[in-house]
């Protein structure tokens, strides 16, 4: 018997060990260990099953919504969804993958958070005002990228749900954290900042419109929403202006 002794594995990445949850989860649904209607175990328990921290676990959550999987219903839990029921409209958040797929849906979320923002504002509960703080807080404290794109996500998500809308908060739950650039591109590094400052902005951006909903100012919140997205895309925009300048026009679409 050999000596030797085994090098150690490499610490997997996030997004493979959500990868490897959704392939666990969904087979668990397919062979009725988790029913149709039934609500899936909580972010803790799945956590303590399958020894993954609970960043992981909302990635995994947020790819079974955007497959039609299951549906996130505030305040009770993710249910499993009829897989025999016919979907209709559908986007498939992993062919987002190119600058201008990016660029596109921003243009996208403006058309609709724009709105989100101005009837969340005019709708809002305190307790869902305080779960839109509770998912800045998230972000703000955030010491790795994965956890900030979390709480970015899960604070449009909030104010999607604040509208009492449900078809909104389906759209954005649809798309998950696809909809984040950061989970596409080096969102600082192409907006010529260090991570630091570009959290710092984005951070600005978000309490600008935190803070329009807590006044109930619709007009507020919009044109705050309208701004940090418009700012994302523009951001975007000339790097892919840069781009194209560099390869003589030639960028992939």
């Amino acid at each position: 018997m050999s000596n030797e002794s085994t090098p150690p594995r490499p610490r997997r990445k996030s997004r493979s060990l959500a990868q490897d949850l959704v392939a666990e989860l969904t087979r668990q649904i397919r062979e009725g260990q988790i029913k149709c209607g039934e609500k899936l175990p909580t972010e803790s328990e799945i956590m303590e099953a399958h020894g993954v921290s609970r960043t992981v676990v909302r990635e995994a959550i947020s790819r079974l919504q955007a497959s039609g999987t299951v549906e996130t219903r505030h305040g009770i839990g993710t249910f499993v969804l009829d897989s025999s029921t016919p979907c209709g409209f559908r986007i498939d958040p992993a062919t987002i993958v190119t600058l201008r797929d990016v660029m596109a849906i921003l243009e996208l979320r403006v058309s609709l958070e724009v709105e989100c923002a101005g009837l969340a504002a005019r709708r809002r509960s305190a307790e869902q005002l305080a779960a839109m703080r509770a998912a800045l807080d998230t972000f703000n404290r955030a010491g790795h990228a994965s956890d900030a794109v979390a709480g970015d996500f899960q604070f449009h998500l909030q104010i999607a749900l604040a509208t009492g809308n449900r078809y909104f908060t389906d759209i954005m739950s649809h798309f998950g954290t696809s909809i984040i650039p950061r989970t596409r591109l080096d969102s600082a590094h192409i907006a010529h900042a260090d991570q630091q400052q570009y959290q710092e902005r984005l951070s600005r951006e978000h309490e600008q419109i935190y803070e329009a909903i807590a006044r109930q100012d619709a007009d507020a919140a919009r044109a705050a929403m309208r701004l940090h997205l418009t700012n994302s895309r523009e951001r975007l925009r000339m790097v892919h202006e840069e781009a194209e300048t560099l390869q003589g026009g030639s960028v992939p679409a």
